[in-house]
């Protein structure tokens, strides 16, 4: 969490700077959000980002695409931190995951496509990792009322809590909620860590259309300073102190082209999950050519 002036402003940014989109896709293919979110991390070298890492991602891509294969996931790229791609998988539960897995590994021809994508990939990488979590629900808000196709960024933010304070955890987030939920259209989904991080990590998901959504988000602030009272704020910072034992959000914009999405994705927004392949720049002309107009 952005650590500005305490929690205050960091979370009228991080878990109520999405505006009014809330309202706008309530009624347009809305989702819950998946029980088990399996996160892989690419930490891409310098220089290597951007189409180039697009060009090997794709591989990925297409071999899923040649499979058919029915489970789908999302990239999003970095715009804060280190230069890094999150792949978000979401399934029904950890037994889904591993059928998942088996019948991957079961398909020999998808299997070495995705063993020779992931050579060539990793040429561009400095390190990667993964990471396996659970839905929060009771420390969500509002969260199945978003239709993820629709939107552009996440806001990301870890928070890991101190050892023998999830009790302080439990409450500083219900005082959280209970102010915001005061202030329409405001929404974000908590999940908590099962593997591949400390104990006591959380991540909250706040998905964004536009970036105009972090500047009102922004403007929240005092909304929800009026919502928790002078000893609202007070018991806030109490909590925070003792809670919090290090936090951190970053800002990540999603990636159509090293996306794989499910038909219902694409034909809920065509123009971006199935953009036009980019244009090769113009050829320079030979030594013995002059350019036109001279």
């Amino acid at each position: 969490m952005k650590r500005l002036t305490g929690w205050l402003l960091a979370s009228s940014v991080l878990l109520g700077g999405v505006g009014t989109v809330a309202a706008q896709e309530k009624s347009a293919g809305a989702m819950t959000p998946p029980k088990v979110l399996v996160i892989f991390r690419e930490f891409v070298k310098p220089g290597k980002s951007g189409m180039t890492h697009e060009k090997t991602e794709s591989a990925f891509v297409q071999a899923f695409r040649n499979a058919k294969w029915p489970t789908h996931y999302l990239a999003a790229d970095s715009l804060s931190g280190k230069s890094r791609s999150l792949f978000l998988t979401g399934y029904d539960s950890f037994e889904a995951w591993e059928k998942d897995n088996l019948a991957t590994q079961k398909n020999a021809k998808l299997a070495a496509e995705l063993d020779h994508a992931g050579l060539v990939d990793g040429e561009l990488l400095s390190e990667t990792d993964a990471g396996e979590f659970v839905y929060s629900e009771e420390y969500s808000l509002r969260a199945s009322s978003v239709h993820i196709a629709h939107m552009r960024y996440f806001e990301i933010s870890v928070f890991h809590v101190r050892p023998g304070h999830h009790k302080d955890w439990d409450e500083l987030v219900k005082l959280v909620t209970a102010a915001y939920e005061k202030i329409p259209d405001v929404h974000w989904a908590t999940y908590h860590a099962a593997y591949g991080s400390a104990g006591g990590t959380y991540v909250v998901f706040t998905p964004m259309k536009s970036a105009a959504e972090i500047d009102r988000g922004f403007a929240q602030g005092k909304q929800f300073m009026a919502n928790m009272g002078e000893e609202g704020m007070k018991k806030l910072r109490e909590l925070e102190a003792a809670t919090i034992e290090s936090s951190q959000s970053n800002l990540f914009q999603f990636n159509p082209r090293m996306s794989y999405v499910s038909d219902e994705w694409v034909k809920a927004d065509p123009d971006f999950w199935k953009p036009k392949p980019a244009k090769a720049p113009a050829a320079a002309p030979k030594k013995s050519e002059k350019p036109a107009g001279h």
